[in-house]
């Protein structure tokens, strides 16, 4: 029967013995129905879903085969904490670099690029993955898992991604410089101390988000043991996703459109083709994006007076209308925006700073039994 669902296959898809679907029965949670031979109990799919969605929401969490308990990242409505401390907090107080080694448990250590020399002819997403690429070519013992190792192995990857985006392994004096000086330079070939702070706050603010998409990604590549080359690889592929990592692009289209035709027009048209606001609304932080609110400032600080009231009347009107609060995807998309620069630079320094977190996550999935996530499906007969 289409639709419809054995007594076996509501147990797994509620992650539950036998017994308890006869006890769900019992108790009204579920409504059996007789198979057409009249062998064996059926219950309705929608039915299934709606109980295991209670369930999520409720005291348990039901079919979910690994349980992650974290130590890297809390998510709180004044934003995210990173070993306890809020990385709201860490914006104009410590380096790019320190948060990551924060993360990581780490020592400090050289930020170096790989010796790789210049990537092919691509576009700048396929130059990071490239940079990660090439730097496990180089490492000859890619396969150390221990801290120390994949600490250093971590620190050559970010190294390498921003090197990389100016088409070469950077020179060697530049390995001086912080992370954030770097990346600055790639993006504006003059940047000002504004420019380079405002990119150093993106990079901090950006570094981990608890268990999003990617990170999943890369904790499932470590239950693997797949080396960090590996797992970065996997996180790159899932940002990639234009529902992940695609949204500051987005914020930015519509500041450009209203630059050119007002915000209520952008606006509108963004709700008419996309049916929503880009950069509003977080169902993390309902009382709005701590994020946005830490970078803001240092984006009307390099912004030119005409450019800023633009970003002003995107905000403005979504407060007015009463759209959800501005994220930081609107905050990353008004630097791109104000700084004039191409707005897949904004999805650059979220891939950038999220391999800090990547790495922190990877290093806790390995001190977790081996091989943890596997889902089962429920088996549907085709029509």
């Amino acid at each position: 029967m289409a639709g419809m669902l054995t007594s076996e296959e509501a147990a797994r898809r509620l992650g539950v013995k036998l017994t308890t679907i006869y006890a769900y029965v019992s108790r009204g949670l579920l409504v059996s129905h007789r198979s057409p031979d009249g062998r064996a109990s059926l219950f309705e799919m929608s039915e299934v879903e709606s109980l295991a969605r209670r369930s999520r929401s409720g005291q348990r969490t039901e079919g979910r085969l690994a349980t992650v308990a974290t130590s890297v990242t809390e998510i709180r409505p004044e934003g995210p904490l990173y070993r306890g401390v809020p990385a709201t907090a860490l914006v104009g107080t410590e380096p790019f670099e320190r948060v990551a080694e924060l993360l990581w448990q780490a020592e400090p250590g050289p930020w170096e690029p790989a010796p790789v020399g210049s990537p092919p002819v691509m576009t700048v997403d396929d130059r990071l993955r490239w940079a990660v690429v090439m730097s496990g070519s180089v490492d000859p013992l890619r396969s150390d898992l221990r801290q120390v190792a994949v600490s250093r192995a971590a620190r050559t990857i970010v190294s390498t991604m921003v090197a990389s985006l100016d088409g070469s392994s950077g020179p060697a004096a530049e390995s001086e410089l912080p992370i954030a000086d770097r990346l600055a330079r790639r993006i504006v070939p003059t940047p000002s101390p504004a420019m380079t702070a405002a990119i150093e706050a993106v990079l901090v603010l950006l570094a981990d988000h608890e268990l999003a998409s990617s990170t999943v990604a890369v904790r499932i590549a470590a239950s693997t043991r797949a080396d960090v080359y590996d797992a970065v690889l996997a996180g790159l592929g899932t940002l990639n996703g234009p529902l992940h990592g695609g949204a500051s692009r987005q914020a930015h289209a519509l500041l450009v459109e209203a630059e050119r035709r007002g915000a209520s027009a952008a606006m509108d048209d963004a709700l008419r083709w996309q049916g929503l606001a880009p950069g509003f609304g977080h169902f993390l932080y309902e009382d709005g994006d701590p994020r946005f609110y830490a970078l803001l400032p240092l984006v009307e600080r390099l912004a030119q007076p005409a450019r800023w009231e633009v970003v002003e009347s995107v905000v403005v009107l979504g407060a007015e209308r009463g759209f959800p609060l501005p994220n930081v995807d609107l905050a990353v998309a008004a630097l791109t925006f104000a700084a004039g620069v191409d707005p897949e630079f904004g999805g650059v320094v979220f891939k950038i700073a999220r391999v800090a977190g990547w790495v922190a996550h990877y290093l806790e999935e390995l001190t977790e039994k081996p091989l943890r996530y596997r889902a089962r499906a429920i088996y549907v007969t085709p029509k």
